[in-house]
């Protein structure tokens, strides 16, 4: 994994053996999934359109385009192949705040 993905690979895997990786899935069937860095702080991430919210995801990987991915993204591709993803189910509402809440951070 480490060839494939460069140094992103083992905080990966270090995140998915702390199963900080929960997939959030609403009525509708909208699907985000949030983990938690190793920093404490909460990232939402895109599996569909594959982004995340954190900052190394908008330096290196859109702006500088040196790597593919995060650890963020990894450990929820990782998570989902090994079945290792929390699960929670909430309200549509709930989801809205939960992206919305992502926007407000950044602006």
């Amino acid at each position: 994994l480490k060839f494939i993905f460069g140094p992103c690979a083992v905080p990966a895997l270090d995140l998915v053996d702390h199963r900080s990786v929960t997939r959030v899935t609403s009525p509708s069937g909208r699907t985000a999934y949030q983990v938690l860095g190793s920093s404490g702080k909460l990232y939402t991430c895109y599996s569909s359109c594959h982004f995340c919210t954190c900052p190394a995801f908008g330096f290196t990987v859109l702006q500088k385009s040196e790597s593919l991915l995060c650890k963020h993204i990894l450990a929820v591709y990782l998570s989902q192949a090994m079945g290792a993803c929390q699960e929670l189910t909430v309200s549509e509402e709930q989801l809205t705040s939960i992206l919305l809440a992502d926007e407000e951070d950044e602006g």
